[in-house]
């Protein structure tokens, strides 16, 4: 009895002859522009680990990239008073933090020897200067002037980040948007000075409380403020990642840039970007 071949079988060789002469047209690696990216890793030492070290950090900026794309969306549907259409984009800010907190994962294959081997060759390089976290800070409420002096060398940049630094938060937007819908937000709070990071206020906390009590007649603040809890929780888990595995490769030496590194690391898990919503957990 003849057997045929397995139809499910794909036929790779066959489907190659559908788009080959790419002189007049767009291919994959063209839109991606993979030529730039591909070769944007150039480590510095002979070590193996070295390219892990570069690649998960180049991809984690992406990441970063993306995350703020979609926050200032975000912030420009809220202020228009649309905050439904942003729920999506939170969310997918949440899922973008799930992926970079895995990259802590394949990171820490990486052990105290291995990195040991070219930690010289980053010089005074580190993730504190990342810009691209930065930005991200700024967006989400931790805002200090001194955040930008490790930026001041490039004047594009710092100007980019002292603008941030006055600009609302995603926070700030989402308070905001409380008062436009009755609340009884102090006028002080609305009239802050943005360059300060975000402190917790009695009538924002009030606010809040309001709407987690009644959720049917607050649905939409509601499911904004649970997204921005969404984006917190992960943000601290992301955070926690990064400090563990700092510690687990370096200890509690100095960070390459002069921080403190795991001391550091751990002083930031303390910081909330959106303290009124976890404290109404208490009083509600």
């Amino acid at each position: 009895m003849n057997q045929e071949t397995p139809n499910h079988y794909f036929d790779a060789a066959a489907e190659t002859g559908v788009h080959t002469d790419f002189s007049r047209a767009m291919s994959y690696g063209a839109y991606l522009q993979l030529d730039k990216i591909l070769t944007a890793q150039h480590p510095l030492s002979d070590s193996h680990d070295e390219l892990l070290f570069i690649v998960m950090h180049q991809a984690t900026e992406l990441w970063l990239k993306l995350m703020l794309h979609e926050v200032r969306a975000a912030q420009g549907l809220i202020r228009a008073d649309q905050p439904q259409p942003a729920f999506k984009m939170l969310a997918r800010v949440s899922r973008i933090q799930a992926q970079i907190i895995q990259s802590w994962d394949v990171l820490s294959t990486m052990t105290p020897a291995d990195y040991l081997s070219f930690r010289d060759a980053l010089g005074k390089s580190s993730g504190f200067q990342s810009y691209g976290y930065r930005r991200i800070e700024f967006a989400l409420g931790n805002r200090s002037e001194a955040l930008i002096a490790p930026h001041r060398h490039d004047p594009e940049l710092a100007a980019e980040l002292e603008e941030a630094l006055n600009s609302p938060s995603l926070y700030d937007d989402a308070i905001r948007l409380l008062a436009r819908r009755g609340f009884a937000i102090d006028p002080a709070v609305l009239n802050r000075d943005l360059r300060r990071s975000w402190t917790s206020d009695p009538s924002v906390l009030a606010a809040w409380r309001e709407v987690y009590r009644d959720t049917e007649r607050h649905w939409d603040l509601y499911e904004l403020a649970e997204k921005l809890v969404d984006i917190e929780d992960w943000f601290q888990q992301w955070r926690f990642r990064h400090m563990k595995t700092v510690e687990r490769i370096i200890g509690m030496r100095q960070g390459t840039g002069g921080s403190s590194g795991v001391a550091y690391l751990k002083r930031a898990l303390d910081f909330a970007f959106f303290p009124e919503l976890w404290a109404l957990r208490t009083s509600l």
